[in-house]
């Protein structure tokens, strides 16, 4: 029998908040039980109503703060305690970027076991504020009106957001413009629920000088008085240069879909880090706050250490931004990317930015790395930007193989972070420090970018590796069974390999054929409560499958 929790659902407590966890929630304990405490920071003293009580933790709700934390500020945003698009505007900057770097300390520290790694104090902003260059906001209905914003924290209920602070006053201008076109045309917006309406999603990007893209996010193939809405937008918007259809027909939380159609302008919009230009096209990955990227990409240059002599490879290039930063000090550059059309966005790019020295893979990392070793590119530096999951095991037994005299790790969560750094560790690789950035102000998310090294006393070790044995599933970048403990551990409930197939059904995450199909046509498999289903939602988010 587990230990009772030593607190009850609808009763009121006091707690000292110890810190903050990873979503910036508080953190405290009751008799060494953990409670989580949104909107409490580290110091305050507070009067809680516990709501949800679980086998290893309780979330409450603030009921009075007795005592302020000296880092507590008066949010900017007037709906920020609703909307759940940012979480630490309640806390000074100078507090956010020491919450970041612990945040950074924890994870090497306790998932991945390292001691004594120098973890530089976090790069911050001059002016934190409307930095973001792309906008993907929910469309929908609220108290019966047009909504178009963030969630609310933890729910699917849109907060109609006309000035958000955080994004580009172009992204700003565009949803605003949309809220009025979707009055003025009459278009069905969409309910989640029902599966019904047409208008999904805006999503905005804001380049160079401003420009503006729209994507237009629908759930059905015909946009009607398509021409009429570009025609508006292009009236409401100076800058506006490129609008696009993208079509999203599944009944799962992706934004997009495979298909996005040009309805008037421009293919790409143009964006610049440093003296390099990039097209930006729909589903392309760039970093949503230039100024930052620009010094995420120079600490990721510095710590390559390049002299012009080296083969570098750039696992999860996206556009290829920092693959032609580093081939502007390498002898060759390879980047490896899923998203065909990133891939060709970053050919292009390379062209038009005259790097003659690079070039681009189309692919999955977990099958082209075994490839690239079997067919003997040895480069010297390994620069790796994989998605929140962190590298799946093939490519790091594949990135081992090949023997670079460095890695270098960019990482935008710190968790698997700490877990691929300790991993590499074991085979050889010493993190010998790394540099936090804060790429996204006011929230709970930092990026790191971590230089390891290779060992002298394995610098001349020959590591046997079967490449066969290295080619995985490719359905995902998280096993069955680190959802289900990821579902435990944060919800405390127990979740069956059904239920996360059911899921993944849903979420238009195809498996194999036949797999966990019921024997027989008459078979009834019991359907995931909604309890489940969200929980293994947050799953697929924290590991980068949806």
């Amino acid at each position: 029998m587990g230990r009772e929790a030593p607190v009850y659902g609808d009763e009121i407590y006091e707690i000292e908040v110890e810190r903050l966890g990873n979503n910036a929630e508080g953190v405290g304990r009751i008799d060494g039980f953990t409670v989580f405490v949104p909107g409490a920071l580290p110091g305050e003293r507070v009067r809680l109503k516990i709501g949800v009580v679980k086998k290893r933790y309780a979330i409450g709700a603030v009921v009075k703060r007795l005592t302020d934390s000296p880092d507590r500020v008066v949010p900017r945003c007037p709906i920020y305690e609703m909307c759940g698009g940012c979480q630490l505007q309640h806390l000074s900057y100078s507090a956010q970027l020491a919450v970041k770097r612990r945040q950074v300390i924890d994870a090497i520290e306790r998932i991945g076991g390292l001691k004594d790694i120098l973890i530089h104090p976090v790069k911050g902003m001059e002016n934190p504020w409307n930095y973001r260059n792309k906008m993907q906001f929910p469309v929908g209905l609220a108290g019966g009106n047009i909504a178009i914003g963030c969630y609310a924290g933890g729910s699917h209920v849109i907060i109609d957001t006309e000035d958000c602070c955080i994004q580009r006053s172009g992204n700003n201008d565009l949803a605003n413009a949309m809220r009025e076109a979707v009055k003025k045309f009459g278009i069905p917006v969409y309910h989640e629920d029902r599966h019904t309406g047409v208008l999904r999603h805006i999503m905005g990007r804001v380049g160079k000088n401003g420009e503006i893209m729209a994507v237009l996010v629908t759930a059905v193939p015909e946009l009607r008085r398509s021409k009429e809405i570009v025609h508006f937008l292009r009236q409401k918007l100076p800058h506006l240069v490129s609008v696009q259809q993208n079509i999203q027909t599944y009944r799962n939380n992706v934004v997009l879909g495979r298909e996005t159609r040009l309805l008037w302008g421009k293919p790409t919009i143009q964006d610049s880090i440093g003296r390099l230009h990039f097209h930006i096209s729909p589903r392309s990955f760039f970093q949503v706050n230039t100024a930052q990227a620009e010094v995420l990409y120079r600490q990721a240059l510095d710590y390559a250490a390049l002299t012009g002599r080296e083969t570098v490879l750039d696992v999860y290039c996206g556009t290829g931004t920092i693959t032609s930063f580093l081939a502007q000090r390498a002898r060759r550059a390879i980047g490896i990317e899923i998203v065909a059309p990133a891939i060709r966005d970053a050919q292009k790019n390379a062209r038009d930015n005259h790097v003659k020295n690079a070039e681009f893979l189309v692919g999955d990392a977990t099958d082209v790395m075994p490839r690239l070793y079997r067919d003997g590119i040895r480069p010297d530096v390994v620069v790796v930007d994989p998605p929140r999951a962190g590298c799946t095991p093939p490519v790091l037994h594949s990135i081992i193989a090949m023997h670079p005299r460095r890695i270098v790790y960019v990482s935008c969560n710190p968790a698997s972070l700490g877990r691929d750094l300790a991993i590499l560790d074991r085979l050889g690789y010493q993190t010998i420090e790394a540099q936090p950035v804060d790429m996204f102000p006011m929230t709970s998310h930092v990026e790191t970018v971590s230089l390891l090294v290779l060992r002298n006393h394995v610098a001349h070790v020959n590591i046997d590796v079967n490449v066969e044995e290295l080619v995985q599933d490719k359905r995902g970048q998280a096993t069955y069974g680190q959802i289900q403990e990821y579902v435990k551990e944060h919800t405390g409930l127990n979740v069956t390999h059904l239920n996360i197939v059911q899921i993944k059904r849903k979420c238009g995450i195809i498996e194999r054929e036949n797999y966990d199909l019921p024997k027989s046509d008459d078979s009834r498999q019991p359907n995931c409560t909604k309890e489940k289903e969200e929980a293994i939602m947050e799953a697929f988010k924290h590991f980068g499958l949806s």
